[in-house]
């Protein structure tokens, strides 16, 4: 929390300010006082714009605390999954949390990430999201995976119908890419997904943006309907 500093307040010779008749009321106490002003509205502001632009930092936030998380264990791990909800409700559950949430229980709107059972690494990741469901009480989703990503101009080096042939050719490429991606879904229609390289494995140097994963980010939020 920010220290908030009051200067001092030094007391100056009187100014007098020459006022127009009129300006001022004379106000008594058998005279009720003049009814205030409505506070001028300022058309240009969007409440709802504002409100857009509030989950979409919250989404950005979150999306870079589950990406980090999932960082501290390092590199070739196994597909990792998941259950958003919210942190008002969650603590409604166990008010014993709000110790470990810090100041997100004082955000009505904060979502709160909770791990599912470890994914099974030989189990293909489309079947894995075509056949997962979630109760009512979970409002999004979250999935953090590694993938061996590669330029187009490698394609003509790959084998086309051998998948095996495939898998240990793309390892071996000199231009591939180690990448973790992230992708945070909500039922209300919010997306976030962030990446990682392998070769610039920094907190500063991970990408965010919505439309990162596109395909991925489709699958998880199918999850949610």
């Amino acid at each position: 929390m920010s220290k908030v500093t009051c200067s001092t307040l030094r007391c100056g010779p009187p100014t007098c300010v020459q006022v127009e008749p009129g300006t001022i009321t004379r106000v008594t106490s058998d005279s009720p006082a003049p009814p205030p002003e409505a506070p001028e509205t300022d058309p240009s502001i969007d409440p709802a714009g504002i409100a857009r632009a509030q989950r979409a930092m919250r989404l950005v936030q979150l999306i870079r605390e589950i990406e980090q998380h999932v960082a501290t264990a390092g590199w070739d791990q196994n597909p990792r999954f998941f259950a958003l909800a919210l942190t008002s409700e969650l603590l409604a559950l166990e008010p014993g949390l709000a110790a470990t949430l810090g100041d997100a229980v004082h955000d009505p709107h904060s979502l709160t990430p909770i791990e599912q059972e470890p994914l099974q690494g030989d189990r293909p990741l489309d079947d894995l999201l075509a056949t997962t469901t979630w109760p009512p009480e979970v409002v999004g989703a979250a999935i953090v995976l590694e993938r061996l990503v590669l330029p187009p101009t490698a394609e003509t080096d790959l084998p086309d119908d051998d998948q095996a042939g495939l898998e240990s050719a793309a390892a071996s490429h000199p231009e591939r890419q180690d990448v973790r991606m992230a992708v945070v879904v909500t039922r209300d229609g919010g997306r976030i997904c962030a990446l990682r390289l392998r070769s610039h494995d920094v907190d500063a140097d991970v990408l965010v943006g919505e439309d990162l994963v596109p395909r991925l980010a489709d699958a998880l939020a199918a999850t949610l309907t």
